[in-house]
């Protein structure tokens, strides 16, 4: 760190400064949500680990989705649930610098990773003869570990950038957790080099990797209106349809919080989003994903029966 930033040792994070009866509520609803989330994320990898039949592309992709999901709420909420239940709500310089990085990086890499199940579901149905040759597992473990390298170098670059900013006050972090936005208004620098570093982020970790899927979706469209008959056009979409609720919900909200212009009512507004991305996306994800596949259905039923016996 700089001369200039060792002014600011500590930061205090604002959350949502409701009445204490309201706060250890939520504390219980949001402890259950996390643990709920882990055991779900954690029931699906699980699954496509010892299900030999789970053993396929997309859902080798679904267990590093489930992988970044638990990672990703494990990063933000902890912290969160701790504030909930002190009036100390602080958070060391370092500390908070990391989890920006984290929440950074496992955020850009399940961008990527999204963009990777479009990809294949883009072969299985435009292609769907070559499939197993397009999508092999040596594509898959290229895609997958690139996926993660890029996620982690572009927050990289995010980081590093924040670190050359000097922080001389205030100290106070408007904000459930260490989110880059929030921490970068904090910057005694001039406004242009925050614009420059929310311009980088907003481009890298999100317009590139919507603009791919956009495409893989449009040739996946156009396919599926080709085909004749209504029974094979619902196959092909229902094969695509869990994927595209998790795409609406993660970009969706993503959009909103990053290129929404910004406004003092936004503020508010972006905290309840990023509470909603943080904590309930990763609950819905495995839902979405099990409660709409009936082969992941198949395999818990066979677990289940392997279990009882």
């Amino acid at each position: 760190m700089g001369g200039n930033q060792s002014w600011v040792t500590e930061f205090i994070l604002v959350g949502f400064q409701l009445r204490a009866e309201l706060e250890v509520f939520l504390f219980w609803v949001f402890s259950l949500l996390y643990i709920f989330s882990l055991l779900a994320n954690g029931m699906i990898l699980g699954l496509i680990c010892l299900d030999p039949r789970l053993h396929t592309p997309m859902y080798f992709f679904l267990s590093h989705l489930a992988v970044l999901d638990m990672s990703y709420v494990s990063n933000n909420v902890p912290k969160m649930l701790a504030n909930l239940m002190s009036q100390r709500r602080t958070i060391s310089f370092v500390p908070c610098i990391m989890q920006t990085f984290l929440y950074l990086a496992f955020a850009a890499t399940e961008c990527l990773i999204l963009v990777a199940m479009s990809y294949d579901r883009y072969v299985a149905i435009c292609h769907p003869l070559q499939y197993a040759v397009i999508m092999s597992w040596r594509v898959c473990m290229a895609l997958a570990v690139t996926s993660w390298s890029c996620g982690f170098i572009l927050s990289l670059v995010h980081a590093v950038l924040l670190l050359r900013l000097p922080f001389c006050g205030p100290r106070e972090v408007n904000h459930l957790f260490c989110e880059i936005l929030s921490v970068l208004k904090l910057a005694c620098a001039d406004p242009w080099i925050n614009q420059v570093v929310i311009l980088a982020a907003s481009v890298f970790v999100l317009v590139g990797p919507l603009c791919l899927m956009l495409v893989s979706y449009t040739r996946i469209l156009l396919a599926i209106l080709r085909i004749q008959s209504g029974e094979g056009r619902r196959k092909a979409f229902s094969t695509c349809s869990s994927h595209l609720c998790v795409v609406g919900l993660f970009f969706g909200i993503a959009m909103v919080v990053y290129m929404v212009p910004d406004s003092s009512q936004r503020e508010e507004q972006e905290k309840r989003l990023s509470l909603f991305h943080s904590l309930f996306n990763p609950v819905l994800n495995p839902l979405i994903y099990s409660l709409r596949n009936s082969q992941v259905k198949e395999a818990l039923r066979r677990a289940l029966q392997k279990r009882s016996m």
